[in-house]
């Protein structure tokens, strides 16, 4: 009996890259080059947002193999710069999508960095002061970037798997075991209605280090939180999480 042919995916978030990086992670990159086909990084690509750490990330990035697919984090926000970071990093192996779609082989990427308001019946709302407006309204946006990413993909007539990378969570399940109080700033339940609607096969992100490493969207969409540090935790020796999709 023949093997079944797989599409190896991995995917990592929070690996925030310090200027004191350099070398630190090419052999990183080497081995995940030998273990996947594309590798995804969902977010905190930086540490404090500065564009001379993405030129170490970019360098580093060069020793891997495969496809990359990124999105930004709140920490490449940090000073303003996620413009120049983007374009530092991007390349022609390397994806920095934001609110955009790639196909790689059979599978389509849609990607975004996401943003935080609260979960389920804990949701925050359009009202009151302008401020509290202006935070649900750029959970809203992003939402809406992701759906438009996503539908692009799914005019793809080459695309038969749908993967959505995203940094801030959709569901609560993949950040319990952080501290309740801080729940709306690490995801938002806007951003479940787009994966559903357009069949997305499986969700990875980021930001919560302290959550949890799996779980799931109605039992069929598959959600991981791939944030370094809980990779470290469960024993990964080389941290990345790896997913293997059929053919």
């Amino acid at each position: 009996m023949e093997d079944t042919k797989v599409t190896r995916i991995a995917a990592v978030a929070d690996i925030h890259v310090r200027e004191i990086d350099k070398g630190k992670w090419t052999d990183y990159f080497k081995e995940v080059s030998t273990k996947a086909d594309v590798l995804l990084i969902c977010g905190d690509l930086t540490d404090t947002g500065d564009e001379d750490e993405a030129t170490i990330l970019a360098e580093e990035l060069r020793a891997c193999t495969i496809p990359v697919v990124c999105v930004l984090g709140n920490h490449d926000y940090e000073k303003g710069r996620q413009k120049l970071i983007r374009q530092t990093i991007q390349s022609q192996n390397v994806h920095v999508l934001d609110g955009e779609a790639i196909t790689i082989g059979n599978v389509g990427f849609a990607g975004i960095k996401g943003f935080g308001g609260g979960f389920d019946n804990h949701m925050l709302t359009m009202f009151g002061e302008n401020a509290m407006k202006a935070f649900v309204q750029e959970a809203v946006d992003e939402a809406l970037h992701l759906e438009r990413a996503l539908s692009k993909l799914e005019a793809d007539p080459f695309v038969e798997h749908k993967i959505a990378v995203l940094h801030y969570a959709p569901i609560k399940a993949t950040v319990v075991g952080e501290p309740e109080a801080i729940y709306p700033f690490l995801g938002s339940s806007r951003l479940v209605e787009p994966l559903i609607r357009k069949g997305v096969t499986a969700c990875f992100h980021g930001h919560a280090h302290a959550g949890t490493l799996e779980g799931d969207i109605n039992g069929s969409i598959k959600v991981y939180n791939v944030a370094k540090p809980i990779l470290v935790k469960a024993g990964y020796q080389c941290p990345y999480y790896l997913y293997e999709l059929p053919v």
